[in-house]
């Protein structure tokens, strides 16, 4: 008869799964409760410790909302969302470099027009013009590609996270179509470096290990075209500070992109400005293949994202 104890619990609780259904499931939970097993065996777990996961996982949970996800957040800042990424994106082939979705991919991102400006009420933020071309491997303009694009405004927030979000609706996030040679441009205000939210158990954590809670500044990138594998991306802001300690790991040399300070009268799409202006250059490449794109937070998946 099997003794439940240190030694022969392990196998019997991974045989108890032996008749799944699904080999895949089968084997992902069996290898999980062998990293799991492994993991208290060697700490020599607690009580203590044990309960106090349990309840730190207990508030991530409740921390979760439509508009905010504490675990992608909590699998960010562990680096297991990169992780997950990495595994999942070994050869590139010359496509652009993925990276984390985050937790602010929410709402509706709406079809808008080429050289719209998406921050129209910040009037703090330095400005920032936007071109960039979506092709695949060979070059080739790939046109009629939805771009969905969200960033912080230059005091570190997503649209989301104001408090009166639910009246005021989407900010510095829209969707663009690719023309016929693959182009798509806006206007926006350049964002800035901002912390992970802190008011939660993941930033707490951060806190007591005293890891700083620091992003770079970046511009968020879903550009989802048919027959090509979804391409989820940041483009962060060349001489960013945190570029080389990104609280989540999200950086990769091939999305820094050199963000030109600017003085003309005017923008490329021929829109008057005054005073300093941004201009950022970006071309994406992608892979062909296929898959889901993700959803936004708070959309139904009966609904358009």
């Amino acid at each position: 008869m099997t003794q439940f104890n240190e030694t022969e619990l392990t196998e019997a609780v991974i045989k108890s799964f032996d008749q799944t259904p699904n080999p895949r499931a089968k084997f992902l939970l069996q290898e999980l409760v062998k990293s799991l097993h492994d993991y208290v065996s060697k700490t020599d777990l607690t009580f203590e410790e044990w309960e106090y996961a349990v309840d730190f996982l207990t508030r991530t949970g409740q921390k979760c909302t439509d508009t905010r996800q504490e675990f992608i957040l909590l699998s960010d800042v562990l680096g297991v969302s990169m992780l997950v990424d990495a595994v999942n994106h070994r050869d590139r082939e010359g496509a652009t470099e993925t990276t984390v979705l985050g937790p602010f991919y929410v709402g509706e991102h709406k079809v808008t027009a080429h050289g719209t400006d998406i921050s129209p009420n910040n009037q703090t933020g330095e400005r920032m013009f936007v071109q960039s071309r979506v092709t695949d491997l060979k070059g080739k303009p790939l046109a009629g590609v939805p771009v969905d694009v969200w960033h912080a405004d230059d005091d570190g927030f997503y649209d989301s996270q104001k408090p009166n979000y639910d009246e005021v609706g989407a900010s510095a996030r829209a969707r663009f179509i690719t023309d016929s040679d693959g182009r798509f441009f806006f206007r926006t205000i350049l964002p800035c470096s901002y912390p992970i939210p802190t008011d939660g158990p993941v930033g707490e954590m951060i806190v007591q290990t005293n890891r700083h809670p620091m992003r770079p500044a970046h511009v968020h990138f879903l550009v989802n075209a048919k027959g090509y594998e979804p391409l989820i991306t940041h483009v962060f802001m060349d001489g960013d500070k945190y570029l080389d300690s990104d609280v989540v790991f999200g950086v990769k040399d091939d999305l820094v992109a050199k963000v030109e300070p600017r003085n003309e009268p005017a923008m490329p799409d021929g829109t008057k400005t005054s005073g300093r202006w941004h201009l950022m250059t970006y071309e994406f490449h992608l892979k062909p293949g296929g898959g889901m794109a993700p959803k936004p937070l708070g959309v139904k998946a009966a609904e358009p994202a």
